[in-house]
């Protein structure tokens, strides 16, 4: 049910410059667990600070559909049988800490969901009904394994479509912790997680789609409160901005034999853990009481669905690669040649535009 985009390494310039759009299912097109000559996967290695208010940013492509950028940020959008508009980071953590202030899509049978998603199938989700903006869904899955579904839970999301909140999923090799607006919802510790802990190097998705889609299983439409009444919409979620930290350093990630543990994973001119100590500057104002309910066994792995009405014969291939030599990401998530690397803002452009004719003027005095 995932929209899942890989891109060959030698593909992976164009897609930094010019971006691209696809969808497919839940898929992996080199699984790390069954070879040993995947591409590595591209580390972001550092913090970056999104603010979608000001634009798309190249570090994230869109498939599934294209979002609109405004004053209220980044907006998915779904009308129709098909519409499943998300972003794929091109980079990946090897744990790390994804923070979204964002306001839920409304409607019967959409869903809007966050999701980690590794090349191992490894994954950790939130997702909202349109259903119900009550709560939200927190789940996890370990190499695609869905042969049980006790991992998933409801959690309180107060007011998720109308009011600006921030969700955050932290995760390290020890626990996973999801945030709603300051309070912990739920907390994962490895050994909680009877052998299906998360802990390969994962993409960062976002997007909305609808699971209630006629075309659709009864099983998903049910579970996600469907059917979907497309007169109704369009049905829009929004992500104002995107803070993510990779608590590990370094220019890829590559593994080490097919075991798909986390001690199996190499960091090319970094170290796996290298930037844990940020682990523990979130702020948390309260801890909700311990969910009682679980998931029925309905509940798609990977989150993002097709949308209903569409599929792919042949699935892409995800963003992988190293960001293009002579390239480096900027702490606004941008992907800009290292000569312009500190142009980072509108501000400084239009300083730059403003003092051109009397630098060029001054330089004729010369």
């Amino acid at each position: 049910m995932l929209f899942s985009q890989r891109w060959r390494a030698a593909a992976a310039t164009t897609a930094v410059l010019l971006g691209g759009t696809t969808f497919a299912q839940t898929w992996s097109s080199c699984n790390p667990l069954s070879s040993t000559s995947c591409p590595a996967n591209t580390a972001l290695g550092m913090t970056i600070n999104v603010d979608f208010t000001q634009g798309e940013v190249n570090s994230f492509v869109a498939s599934g559909g294209t979002p609109t950028y405004g004053q209220d940020g980044a907006a998915f959008a779904v009308g129709r049988g098909g519409d499943a508009p998300q972003l794929n980071s091109v980079f990946y953590l090897m744990f790390g800490r994804v923070e979204v202030t964002m306001k839920a899509a409304p409607g019967a049978g959409i869903v809007s969901s966050l999701v980690l998603l590794s090349d191992t199938l490894d994954e950790i989700d939130m997702e909202w009904l349109g259903a119900d903006d009550s709560e939200v869904q927190t789940n996890y899955f370990s190499k695609g394994q869905t042969t049980t579904y006790n991992r998933g839970q409801f959690n309180p999301a107060p007011n998720n479509q109308a009011e600006w909140t921030t969700y955050i999923i932290d995760w390290t090799q020890e626990r996973i912790v999801w945030h709603v607006g300051g309070t912990v919802v739920r907390t994962l510790r490895f050994d909680e997680a009877d052998g299906q802990y998360p802990q390969t190097p994962m993409q960062v998705k976002f997007g909305a789609w609808a699971g209630g889609d006629p075309s659709n299983p009864p099983g998903t439409i049910e579970w996600a409160r469907g059917p979907t009444d497309y007169s109704k919409g369009p049905f829009s979620m929004f992500v104002r901005s995107a803070i993510v930290t990779d608590y590990s350093t370094g220019k890829k990630y590559t593994y080490g034999d097919t075991s798909g543990t986390w001690q199996s994973i190499r960091s090319d001119g970094g170290e796996i853990n290298g930037n844990i100590g940020n682990a523990n500057s979130v702020t948390v104002t309260a801890i909700a009481p311990a969910a009682t309910n679980t998931l029925s066994p309905t509940v798609p792995p990977g989150g993002i669905g097709s949308g209903g009405g569409t599929s792919a014969t042949s699935p892409p291939r995800s963003p992988t690669g190293p960001i293009p030599d002579g390239w480096v990401m900027t702490s606004e998530g941008k992907i800009v040649p290292i000569n312009a690397s500190t142009v980072t803002t509108p501000a400084s452009v239009s300083v730059l535009v403003l003092l051109g004719p009397v630098l060029l003027a001054l330089a004729s005095l010369v």
